[in-house]
């Protein structure tokens, strides 16, 4: 078995590694070693894709021509391709050829991880399967699941428990399989329970497995929309801060919430510095793009993170 962190050093070196060969680029890379790496998640460019704009097998190479150079790829975009050896040959030759490195599959839409009957628990655990197998097949080093229960959210304090309880089973019981392919399953904060910050930090202790992990999203942080109120939340900064001592990937939203229900912009450096402080060195995942100018604005916040990462150069070793 490895560690949370043996994930992230070798993430991390394999991008290292990848650099070494690279020549002359449109964008080019920094010399000095950088205290986070930068990705791009799918799901950036749904839009697109959806509307079939866009070719989900040309992801990795539109990255590339946008100055990224680490694909996250969502699941829905290739949803019955998981055991389609010949596309999935196909995915990785073309990431590979680009030298642009695929970082794991956010997955979606496989069922309740902590449904209250373990049966249903034990088909989603399955049907998870593929997904962690087409990750190694690709080379990510981890796949994205939700951390949805059949408990539904509320403020009772035995539905916090019994929701967690459930979560980690299933949790625990996908990572036992993960481990035999040396590949990490990571929990974004992703509504309901998921976005509060204690309970998820809680889902890692209880599954107490360490293929299991965090994928911190900055602007996820909304727990409920609460309709006709004002919508209920959890502090971004709060929530990263809980969430980072488990991640093995983050997600890089421009909006956080306070714990009022209100959005604000993005501190990046405030928010920055309590990823590099949890002793986090690897992929940092753009998931934003503005609907009519999805590639403009990505291209806006790869900017941000490399300025923000360059202010920080002083204050963090790589």
């Amino acid at each position: 078995m490895h560690t949370r962190r043996d994930f992230i050093k070798k993430t991390g070196m394999a991008s290292a590694l990848l650099g070494l060969g690279m020549g002359s680029e449109a964008f080019s890379r920094p010399s000095r070693a950088e205290l986070y790496k930068i990705s791009l998640a799918e799901w950036s460019v749904n839009k697109l894709l959806f509307s079939e704009e866009m070719d989900h097998l040309d992801f990795p190479l539109l990255a590339k021509k946008h100055g990224i150079h680490a694909v996250e790829y969502v699941n829905q975009f290739f949803m019955d391709k998981a055991q389609d050896q010949a596309y999935l040959r196909d995915m990785k030759t073309r990431a590979d050829g680009e030298g642009v490195t695929s970082v794991l599959i956010m997955c979606d839409r496989e069922g309740q991880l902590g449904a209250a009957d373990a049966a249903e628990r034990a088909t989603t655990v399955e049907n998870h399967k593929k997904w962690v197998e087409a990750a190694k097949f690709l080379g990510c080093h981890a796949i994205r699941v939700n951390g949805y229960s059949s408990v539904d959210y509320s403020s009772d304090r035995q539905a916090f428990k019994e929701s967690m309880k459930l979560v980690a089973d299933g949790l625990h019981q996908l990572c036992e399989f993960a481990d035999t392919m040396d590949i990490g399953v990571t929990i974004e904060n992703h509504g309901g329970f998921s976005s509060n910050g204690k309970w998820l930090s809680g889902v890692m202790k209880a599954a107490d497995h360490p293929r299991a992990g965090t994928l911190p999203d900055f602007g996820n942080f909304q727990i409920s929309r609460n309709v006709g109120a004002q919508p209920i939340s959890y502090d971004s900064y709060k929530g990263v801060k809980e969430l980072m001592p488990y991640a093995q990937g983050v997600s890089v939203k421009t909006t956080v919430w306070d714990n009022k229900g209100n959005q604000y912009p993005l501190d990046y450096e405030k928010m920055m510095r309590i990823v590099l402080k949890a002793g986090y060195r690897s992929y940092c995942g753009i998931e934003y793009g503005e609907p009519g100018r999805e590639w403009e604005s990505i291209v806006e916040v790869r900017e941000q993170l490399e300025a923000t990462e360059a202010a920080l150069q002083g204050s963090f070793s790589a």
